[in-house]
């Protein structure tokens, strides 16, 4: 990179920063900031702990934001600095200008998204459902292949993982999972992957070896916290228990503690064992039934949204959103966005960034 270069590079940085800068509204976040910071040292301010602790949230999350933006302003500055050394005749190793502009990128895009998350339920938990498709085998053996790439994507994410249900393959695999994972948007970057995930690939339970096409659902609702309102009838519910099976702990199978909640005028259904108790278990089951009846009522309002509009393309859950074919070549491709990657080891531990990131771009309103 010569001089030319960099002062080039320079003028496509300050236009994607100006942009970030306007994304950001980073005068409005450092004013929020600042009354967050005046309530918690008011004499009252613990005086209502839940408050208070909703505050401190708020003023954590917004300190980050703030000081990423600082940060890629720091890198910007840096390269400016660097440019007018050049020009003044100084002998500098525009190798590391490289370097810092790779970092910017980086960082732009990552903050770029983060920022595009901003509806309430965004900020939420979420809650991901694994079904197989028919297949019996295969089609479990897939599914549990999933649940596996999205623990790895969350571990790498800094989320953390809490199975709720689950349910073993006849053989192998699984019948039905629940995961939680839990952190700051997780539903937010995990709303991307709700759909039907196709696999294709030769079989290792077919002893003569030949391709089998399986597939599995996935279905990502938000865990429902106190800053969304959603009412539920006790009247409207049919809550059974059972004994636990499969992982779920120390002594999970020696009392009926697993609960099965049915939303009788939704025919919705959740179940949970993880909790050692009944009264636990029926505690988060309810937590997953109002994620998955408030996203049902999001489906709702999105399906009036597209009735008015004559360029959407229909995307509902239950459609086929990516496809993963191991042979006779190696490929994953997102049908939504057309992102697509060789690297299929890569997205089976987790890589799946480039499609999150993609979706999030492509649904912005």
């Amino acid at each position: 990179m010569n001089h030319l270069e960099l002062k080039t590079k320079l003028g496509e940085l300050n236009e994607s920063f100006n942009a970030l800068k306007d994304t950001v509204s980073i005068e409005k976040q450092q004013k929020i900031l600042k009354n967050l910071g005046e309530k918690t040292i008011a004499p009252d301010f613990w005086s209502d702990t839940k408050a208070a602790q909703k505050v401190i949230k708020e003023q954590n999350e917004t300190k980050a934001i703030v000081e990423e933006f600082d940060e890629i302003k720091d890198i910007l500055d840096t390269l400016e600095l660097t440019y007018e050394l050049v020009l003044a005749g100084e002998d500098i190793d525009l190798s590391e200008a490289e370097k810092l502009i790779k970092k910017f990128d980086k960082k732009n895009e990552l903050m770029t998204i983060k920022m595009l998350l901003d509806k309430p339920y965004d900020k939420l938990n979420a809650i991901i459902e694994f079904h197989p498709g028919a297949g019996g085998t295969e089609s479990q053996d897939w599914a549990q292949m999933l649940l596996r790439m999205y623990t790895r994507w969350a571990e790498a994410s800094g989320y953390k993982i809490t199975i709720l249900d689950y349910l073993d393959g006849e053989e192998a695999g699984l019948k039905s999972a629940t995961m939680l994972v839990s952190g700051t948007n997780a539903y937010g970057y995990l709303k991307a992957e709700s759909g039907v995930h196709r696999l294709v690939r030769i079989s290792p339970f077919d002893a003569s070896g030949r391709r089998h096409t399986s597939f599995a659902s996935v279905s990502v609702v938000p865990e429902i916290d106190d800053s969304i309102d959603v009412e539920i009838d006790d009247q409207d519910l049919k809550i059974d228990t059972y004994r636990s099976s499969g992982n779920g702990g120390q002594s999970v199978n020696t009392t009926d503690s697993a609960v099965r909640i049915t939303h009788l005028p939704t025919k919705t259904v959740v179940t949970c064992q993880n909790e050692r108790s009944q009264l636990q278990n029926r505690e988060t089951a309810l937590r997953v039934l109002k994620g998955k009846l408030y996203q049902l009522e999001l489906e709702k309002k999105q399906q009036e949204i597209d009735q008015l509009s004559t360029t959407n393309v229909s995307n509902a859950f239950g459609s086929q959103i990516r496809s993963y074919v191991f042979h006779p070549y190696s490929m994953v491709k997102d049908h939504r966005t057309l992102v697509e990657t060789g690297a299929t080891g890569k997205v089976m531990d987790g890589d799946l960034d480039e499609f999150i990131h993609a979706y999030l771009l492509k649904t912005k309103k």
